[in-house]
């Protein structure tokens, strides 16, 4: 699991750089006098110069500078990429996220939405719990990556969103199991059993379903003795 997360790290930043360097290697604007130069070109370079340096937050001043005096710029569209994409190394993903969905907002068509997409889904991934705790970043993250999917199911970056997304289900049925162990040992045996019945009607196929069946049975075994033993009671009450 560690290193297919590894991987898919790796690739995110391999095509986030692929996709910056080709516009710096293959067009002539980039000119190293345009560094020094309040020019969309000059903006982007310096803004792309402080990222790649981890200077985020000036990065992030230099690509606000473009979007904002250079609006029908062609490199004002990248500059809003790279503004979430600063916050997101930042580990800012609150404000990552929203950089994102103003992109999505304002470029619904653009070619780098579903790139776009999944560092959505990413900035919630990043946020997620242990099993112990509240799941609502994995639940975000899972919606995120399958909003993803079902538009754009042949991009590369759907390939990783589905094994990010398959990451969020497991997660979410391990916080399931674990509320319904814990119920399972508090002998509450009806909140128990509706957790793991949810794990097998709904997270199938994903690593848990032995020990839930066998959980089930167990549970679905001590309801029917308590439910004995309370009617031998009220039978002998009767009496």
């Amino acid at each position: 699991m560690k290193y297919r997360t590894l991987c898919v790290r790796s690739l995110i930043v391999f095509c986030a750089a692929s996709l910056l360097l080709s516009l710096l290697t293959g067009c002539a604007w980039f000119r190293k006098s345009d560094m020094t130069r309040a020019t969309p070109e000059g903006l982007y370079r310096r803004g792309y110069e402080d990222y790649q340096n981890g200077r985020y937050k000036k990065a992030i001043e230099s690509f606000e500078r473009l979007r904002d005096e250079y609006p029908m710029s062609e490199l004002a569209i990248l500059a809003k990429v790279g503004i979430g994409d600063a916050h997101y190394s930042n580990k800012a993903y609150a404000e990552a996220e929203a950089a994102y969905n103003d992109f999505v907002y304002l470029h619904p068509t653009n070619e780098n939405l579903p790139y776009v997409m999944y560092q959505i889904g990413m900035c919630h991934y990043k946020q997620m719990l242990s099993i112990d705790r509240d799941q609502t970043e994995t639940v975000r993250a899972a919606k995120e990556f399958e909003k993803l999917l079902a538009r754009f199911p042949d991009s590369k970056f759907s390939l990783m969103a589905e094994k990010m997304l398959r990451e969020c289900r497991v997660r979410i049925a391990e916080h399931e199991f674990y509320v319904g162990e814990f119920y399972f040992k508090q002998k509450k045996y009806q909140a128990a059993l509706k957790r793991f019945e949810t794990i097998n009607r709904e997270y199938a196929n994903l690593g848990l379903d032995y020990k839930v069946s066998a959980y089930i049975r167990e549970t679905q075994k001590r309801i029917a003795q308590e439910k004995a033993r309370k009617e031998a009671r009220e039978a002998k009450e009767k009496k």
